[in-house]
C-alpha cells in the first residue's frame, strides 16, 4: 500500500470536513420534514375518504400547456447525456446507431440534429439487394419535421391556396379522398408573397371526421363550424422558412388557423423494399378498438391481411391507415411469420386491395389527439417491468395482454415510387418516445427470406433515390433556398480536399484542354457554378482571382489565417438561380410562348447513352444550333450507338485472328510501325469495330460555354441500370431556346475537370 501510494479510506468512511458535515446535516433536517408532511397529508387524505368518499376527486394527469404558433424544444434530457446535446438533439434510436454506423461530428450536426451518416460495414451493393431484391431497408426520420394544423376547414384550406396548392386538389373530385382524410398528398408549396419562390416538398395529411351523428349535431346546436386537423410534413433543412410562412398565411384567415410545432412530439420510421411489409405488419400489432356505434375498425383489419405484399406500389396510390398497436416489446424476441401464399390466399389479396374498405368506414386516428400521444408515452412500462412480466409467462409463450397495456397510435402511408415498377416505401408515424420499441422489433425480425433488416443512414437515403431517379432533397434542388445553402456548404468542403492535394497531384483547372484551343474549366472547377451560368462576365475575374489565392496558400502554407475568403461569407450569397417544378416546366416547353424568369431552373434524370460514370459537378451541355460542324459529329455519335451495325456486316473474327496471327511477335518490326501509321492517319478506320469511345482522337469536343444550361448534382454507378447515370439541373430558359431552333436535341456531359465528354439523353 506504501509503495504504489494507494489509498486505504474508502469515500463513505472518510471523515467529513466541516463544510461536508454541515450539508449533510441540512440535508437530514429537510428529508425529516419532507416525510412529515407527506405523512400529514396522507393521514387528512384517509380521513376525508373515510367520512365521505364521494367528495374524493383522483387526481388528473397534468397535461403540459398547449404551444401555439410558437417553436417547440426539445424534452430535458437525462444528466449523463445532457452535455452532448447542447446544440443539437438526438434521434430516439442515437444509441443504437452510434454504436454500428458513422455518426456526424459532435460539433457539426446536420439540421441540428446528429444524423447517422451511414453504416459502418460495407453496404453499397447490400442496400442495393435488399431494396430492390430481397429484404428491406429501414431509416429513423423523425428528423423530418411535422407541423400540426387545426381550424376550420374553409381557413386551412385558404392557407394551403395561399401556400400555392392547386385550385383541384382543394376543391375538386379528383382529390375528394384526400380532404376526406383516407389518402396522402405529396407536392410543393411556394411563398405567398414577394417573387413566390417555391420552399420545399412536403407531405399532407387530413384527420378523418367522426362519422357519429350527435357530432354532427352538436356544431349545429351551438352556431359554431366544426374544427379539422392536418399533418403536414416538411424536410428540416426548409423548416424555418416554411414555418415562418405558415405563420404568416394563417393569420390572414378568419378564423385564424392555429399552428403547432410537433418536431419532438411526432417521430417516424421509413421502410422500403420487399419485405418491408411483412416486417411492419409483425411489429404492429392492431389494439382492439371498439365503441358503441362502430364495432369494427376496416384500417386494422386490412392491415393485418397485408403482410404478403411485397411493395407497397401495389396499394391505391397514397393510402392511410391509422390505428392503435400494442407495445412491440411484449412479443420481443419477433418470431417468422409464413404468410399463405395459396392462389386462393392471392385471390383474397387482390380483393381486398381492389375493395380497399378503409375509404368506406375508418376510426379518426388518435396520433391527431394530443392528449392520445401523451398518454401513450407516459403509460410505456420500463423494461424492468417487461421482462418481470415475460418471467412470469409461460415457457415459449408471451405475456398476456393487460388493461393497463398503453395504446400506441400509429399512422401508415404508403409512398408509390414515380417511377414504373420502383419499389414503394412505408412511412410510419407514431409518438416520439415510442419510436426505440418499433424500432428494435423491426431490426431483428428474422424475414422469411432470410436475414433482418437492414438500418441505412443519409448515404443509403440517397442511393435508394439516386437508383430510383427521383431527386434528393435538398442536394438536387439547388434553385431551393435550402439546396442553395447545400451546395454552398459542399462547394466549401469541395474545395478544401482540392488543396490538401500536392500541386503535382491535383486537377490543374487553368490548364485543361477543352479543344479547339480554348483552356480551363468553365467557372470553378470543385462547384456547381451557377453564378458563373447566369453572369459569366461577373464571375469570370472572380473565378481567376480565387484560383490564383489557391496557387500562393498552397505554395505559402503558413498564410492560412485569410483562407476561403469567399467561403466564409457563403451564407451571405445571394441565390442564383430560382427552382421551377416539373410540371411546370413541361408547361413552359409545350407553350414556349409563355414568359418564365430566365433564372428559373428544374431538375433531370439523365441516362448516358456511352460509356462512363459522371460525377458531382460535371458540366451539362447542349448540342449548339451555331456550329454545325460540331453538331454533325454529336449526332452521328449518336446515331451510331442508339442504331449499331447489323452482325454480319462487322468483320469476321476468325479472319481478323488470321491477320493479327500473322503479324511478327517483335514489336519492332516494319509492320508494327505501319499498323500503328495508319491508326494515326486514319483514325476512322476504327469504326467498323464500333461507335467512337472517349479517349478517341476523332471523338467530338466540348460545346462552348454560351451552350452550357446546367450541371450534375448527383452522379454515380447505378446498380439497377448497370451503367452510370445522373441526376442534374438545367436553365430552363436556354432549353426553350434550343428546342425552338432545333427541335428536340440531346445534351453532353463531360466530367469536372476532363476534357472528355459523354453523350445522353
Amino acid at each position: 500500500m506504501k509503495e504504489d501510494n494507494t489509498p486505504t479510506v474508502t469515500s463513505r468512511r472518510r471523515k467529513p470536513t466541516p463544510r461536508l458535515r454541515l450539508r449533510l446535516e441540512t440535508a437530514k433536517k429537510l428529508h425529516k420534514l419532507n416525510a412529515r408532511a407527506k405523512k400529514r397529508k396522507e393521514t387528512k387524505g384517509q380521513e376525508a375518504a373515510a367520512a365521505d368518499p364521494a367528495k374524493v376527486a383522483t387526481p388528473a394527469p397534468s397535461v403540459p400547456r398547449l404551444k401555439k404558433n410558437a417553436l417547440a424544444t426539445p424534452d430535458k434530457n437525462v444528466s449523463k447525456f445532457r452535455k452532448r446535446q447542447k446544440h443539437k438533439a438526438w434521434l430516439p434510436t442515437h444509441l443504437f446507431h452510434a454504436k454500428r454506423a458513422h455518426m456526424t461530428e459532435p460539433k457539426h450536426p446536420l439540421w441540428r440534429f446528429a444524423i447517422p451518416l451511414g453504416p459502418t460495414e460495407k453496404s453499397f451493393r447490400k442496400t442495393h439487394r435488399a431494396e430492390a431484391l430481397r429484404g428491406c431497408v429501414a431509416w429513423d426520420m423523425s428528423y423530418v419535421s411535422t407541423i400540426g394544423l387545426e381550424g376550420v376547414e374553409a381557413s386551412v384550406l385558404g392557407l394551403m391556396r395561399g401556400l400555392g396548392l392547386d385550385e383541384d386538389a382543394l376543391s375538386g373530385g379528383k382529390m375528394a379522398k384526400w380532404r376526406r382524410g383516407t389518402r396522402s398528398w405529396q407536392g410543393w408549396v411556394r411563398e405567398r408573397d414577394n417573387e413566390k419562390c417555391w420552399i420545399t416538398k412536403v407531405d399532407i395529411v387530413w384527420c378523418i371526421e367522426e362519422e357519429s351523428s350527435a357530432a354532427d349535431e352538436e356544431p349545429k346546436s351551438t352556431g359554431k363550424k366544426r374544427k379539422r386537423r392536418c399533418l403536414l410534413r416538411v424536410h428540416p433543412s426548409a423548416f424555418l422558412q416554411i414555418w415562418k410562412e405558415i405563420l404568416k398565411v394563417g393569420k390572414m384567415q378568419r378564423p385564424p388557423v392555429v399552428v403547432e410545432d410537433l418536431r419532438f412530439d411526432i417521430g417516424s420510421i421509413e421502410l422500403t423494399g420487399p419485405a418491408s411489409t411483412e416486417a411492419l405488419v409483425v411489429a404492429l400489432e392492431s389494439f382492439p378498438n371498439v365503441t358503441e356505434t362502430r364495432t369494427e375498425d376496416y384500417s386494422s383489419v386490412v392491415w393485418s391481411s397485408l403482410g404478403s405484399v411485397t411493395n407497397s406500389s401495389a396499394l391505391p396510390v397514397n393510402a392511410v391507415l391509422g390505428f392503435n398497436v400494442t407495445d412491440p416489446r411484449l412479443h420481443y424476441p419477433p418470431r417468422t411469420i409464413d404468410f399463405p401464399t395459396s392462389d386462393t390466399a392471392n385471390e383474397q389479396l387482390l380483393q381486398t386491395l381492389a375493395e380497399w374498405l378503409p375509404d368506406k368506414s375508418q376510426f379518426p386516428p388518435s396520433i391527431f389527439d394530443r392528449t392520445a400521444r401523451l398518454t401513450a408515452s407516459r403509460l410505456l412500462p420500463s423494461q424492468k417491468a417487461i421482462n418481470r412480466r415475460k418471467g412470469d409467462a409461460s415457457p415459449g409463450e408471451y405475456p398476456a395482454p393487460a388493461a393497463t397495456d398503453p395504446q400506441i397510435p400509429v399512422l401508415l402511408m404508403a409512398i408509390r415510387s414515380p417511377t414504373s415498377g420502383a419499389q414503394g416505401s412505408w412511412t410510419l408515424l407514431m409518438p416520439w418516445k415510442c419510436v426505440l420499441p418499433v424500432w428494435y422489433h423491426t431490426m431483428y425480425y428474422p424475414l422469411s427470406t432470410g436475414g433482418n433488416p437492414r438500418f441505412g443512414g443519409l448515404q443509403e437515403l440517397r442511393q435508394v433515390a439516386f437508383e430510383q431517379g427521383i431527386p434528393w432533397f435538398p442536394g438536387d434542388f439547388p434553385g431551393v433556398q435550402a439546396g442553395w445553402e447545400w451546395e454552398l456548404a459542399e462547394r466549401a468542403k469541395r474545395k478544401i480536399e482540392w488543396e490538401k492535394r500536392p500541386k503535382g497531384k491535383r486537377t490543374s483547372w487553368e490548364s485543361l484542354d477543352l479543344g479547339k484551343g480554348r483552356k480551363g474549366e468553365i467557372g470553378m472547377g470543385w462547384a456547381c457554378d451557377w453564378e458563373h451560368l447566369f453572369n459569366p462576365a461577373t464571375t469570370s475575374q472572380a473565378t481567376t482571382k480565387d484560383s490564383a489565392t489557391s496557387n500562393e496558400d498552397v505554395q505559402k502554407p503558413t498564410d492560412t489565417g485569410d483562407k476561403m475568403p469567399e467561403i466564409d461569407n457563403a451564407s451571405m450569397l445571394p441565390r442564383p438561380c430560382h427552382h421551377l417544378p416539373l410540371s411546370n416546366s413541361i408547361t413552359f416547353l409545350n407553350h414556349s410562348d409563355q414568359n418564365t424568369n430566365r433564372r428559373n431552373v428544374t431538375t433531370v434524370h439523365l441516362h448516358l447513352l456511352s460509356r462512363g460514370v459522371p460525377t458531382t459537378c460535371a458540366r451539362i451541355y447542349r448540342i449548339s444550333a451555331l456550329d454545325l460542324h460540331l453538331r454533325s459529329q454529336w449526332l452521328a455519335l449518336a446515331s451510331s450507338i442508339l442504331h449499331p451495325p447489323k452482325k454480319h456486316a462487322r468483320p469476321n473474327s476468325k479472319n481478323r485472328r488470321k491477320t493479327l496471327a500473322s503479324l511478327p511477335r517483335n514489336e519492332s518490326h516494319p509492320l508494327h510501325t505501319q499498323q500503328t501509321a495508319l491508326s494515326l492517319l486514319h483514325p476512322s478506320e476504327r469504326a467498323s469495330d464500333g461507335p467512337l469511345q472517349s479517349g478517341d482522337p476523332a471523338y467530338p469536343c466540348v460545346p462552348d460555354s454560351e451552350d452550357l444550361i446546367g450541371f450534375v448534382t448527383t452522379g454515380n454507378y447505378d446498380l439497377g441500370q448497370g451503367k452510370g447515370s445522373a441526376i442534374g439541373s438545367i436553365a430552363i430558359a436556354k432549353v426553350a431556346t434550343q428546342s425552338k431552333v432545333s427541335g428536340r436535341g440531346k445534351t453532353v456531359t463531360p466530367g469536372v475537370g476532363e476534357s472528355l465528354t459523354t453523350d445522353g439523353e
